[in-house]
């Protein structure tokens, strides 16, 4: 059975896609910060950069959205006789000028927001492309019978010089259907025009749905069983929006009436901290280790505890092609995107070499955001790239350590006792003192005393200095701190002697 929860809060909301009871997907919106994905603005180009044929352009936000030339161009100019394809971005944009833009890509660490002023409407079946003119279908659609069905249905309802896509939802849909999608994203579209020469700039002329409502429009399918929703005005909400799109899947929704932690309660919290972890386990004992950098991601698939029953060929077969569906889950799961390279076990031939990568494209097309596998490198590592819509889970959860800034690492036990030798030995040489005392964080300072004791008592002995430790939950968990340089009576009772 699959499941859509929604768990609407005071600071924010989530959803989780449960297929068979496992989590698939989850999607979080804090209250203060909105997804801006989808929004329509009207900017001010601030700078333009030759060099990169690309601009920057204020639309109210901390930082400038960027708009690279091929995003501030439509095909709609060359049919009014302007042929923007062989001009650079100084011609294209001027400094100051007023234009309306879509977000394409959420900010993303330093960056700011990527826009287009290729505005896209989506629609519950549908997607309005006002500076487009062809009809394309979803290519989760396979039937080529229904495919040009809907083409038909799409050119009687296709505004002029405007394009069409058909999402996956329009599938067996009448004509009416499609009409009373396309209607809609009109009015929105001529809303947006009618703001585009009145008004302030910046500003944002257009929001996009919230993330409840956004998940009935795009998630919620006739494949979805049920959905919960734990906020009365977001049910009823959800109920009329339904009601609108899609009548019959209207008994599906269902109000739950609870305090706790949804979450909590259907035991999903647990499997998000699962995705969160660096080492995932397959059934079979196998485990895949998974890497995020700003570059890239990489993934490494190892037999781990997975021995097999026949011979080492069948074993690493069986463990890549475990790990071939399970990394497809993970991509999803993460919302992990840009350039993915994989380090599956090596094969002992080409064909099933052939069979995995064809396993894995094939658990790949159940995946709504658009994948790539460019195929295997002479090194037996997989390239692919998973289309950047919004932020990784880990990012949109984790924050980067204070002591590791965001490394993973710490300074290990003999760096610390390292740098306890050599400020002895400096102290030796520079001052009369015969004591002094370090501070450390209660973790570091109970790794010392159980596992150090002895070097600590080797470098007094040469030194002639007492050495004294103290806890210090202020510090950082891998810094040492020398607090008092002294003579030894000032120490004695007072602090921990190894």
């Amino acid at each position: 059975m699959n499941k859509i929860i929604i768990d609407v809060g005071t600071y924010e909301d989530r959803v989780a896609v449960l297929e068979e009871d496992e989590l698939t997907e989850i999607f979080h919106e804090k209250k203060d910060k909105n997804k801006i994905q989808g929004n329509v603005y009207k900017g001010r180009v601030v700078n333009v950069l030759p060099g990169m044929q690309a601009a920057f352009v204020d639309i109210g936000l901390k930082k400038n959205a960027f708009l690279y030339i091929k995003d501030a161009t439509s095909k709609i100019q060359y049919r009014n006789g302007v042929d923007y394809k062989n001009l650079s971005i100084k011609e294209v944009l001027k400094q100051g000028q007023e234009l309306i833009v879509q977000v394409i890509k959420e900010p993303y660490g330093s960056k700011g927001a990527r826009v287009t002023t290729h505005i896209t409407l989506p629609g519950r079946y549908l997607v309005l492309m006002p500076y487009n003119t062809y009809i394309g279908v979803s290519r989760k659609i396979n039937s080529e019978n229904e495919r040009e069905r809907l083409k038909e249905l799409a050119s009687k309802v296709q505004p002029e010089d405007m394009g069409l896509i058909l999402r996956t939802a329009s599938k067996d849909k009448s004509y009416e259907d499609l009409k009373s999608d396309i209607d809609y994203l009109l009015d929105i579209f001529h809303m947006i025009m009618k703001e585009k020469n009145t008004g302030t700039c910046p500003r944002i002329i257009y929001k996009d749905l919230d993330l409840p409502k956004r998940t009935i429009r795009d998630i919620f399918t006739k494949k979805i069983d049920q959905v919960f929703i734990n906020d009365r005005d977001k049910y009823e909400e959800s109920i009329k929006m339904i009601e609108f799109m899609s009548p019959k899947l209207k008994n599906r929704i269902y109000y739950i009436d609870s305090k706790d932690d949804l979450f909590n309660e259907l035991e999903i919290n647990s499997q998000i901290e699962s995705a969160l972890e660096r080492k995932v386990w397959l059934e079979s004992g196998g485990y895949l280790v998974i890497d995020e950098t700003e570059a890239l991601t990489s993934i490494d698939v190892n037999t781990g505890k997975f021995v097999g029953s026949i011979d080492l060929k069948d074993t690493v077969f069986k463990t890549n092609m475990e790990a071939a569906k399970e990394i497809a889950k993970q991509l999803k799961l993460r919302n992990i995107g840009g350039i993915i390279i994989i380090d599956f076990i090596d094969m002992f031939n080409s064909t099933d070499e052939q069979e995995l990568l064809d396993s894995f494209k094939s658990e790949l097309k159940k995946d709504r955001t658009k994948t790539t596998v460019i195929g295997m490198t002479g090194l037996g590592l997989v390239e692919m790239t998973r289309k950047k819509s919004r932020n990784k889970l880990s990012t949109q959860i984790l924050e980067s350590c204070p002591c590791c800034n965001g490394t993973g690492k710490i300074k290990s036990n003999g760096f610390l006792i390292a740098k306890i030798e050599k400020e002895i030995n400096r102290i030796k040489n520079n001052t009369s003192a015969n004591a002094i005392l370090f501070e450390l964080s209660t973790y570091k300072y109970k790794e010392i005393i159980k596992n150090y004791s002895q070097k600590i008592k080797s470098i007094q002995e040469e030194n002639n200095i007492k050495i004294f430790f103290q806890e210090n939950n202020d510090l950082k968990i891998d810094e040492l701190k020398n607090k008092k340089i002294g003579k030894l009576e000032n120490f004695i009772d007072k602090y921990l002697e190894i």
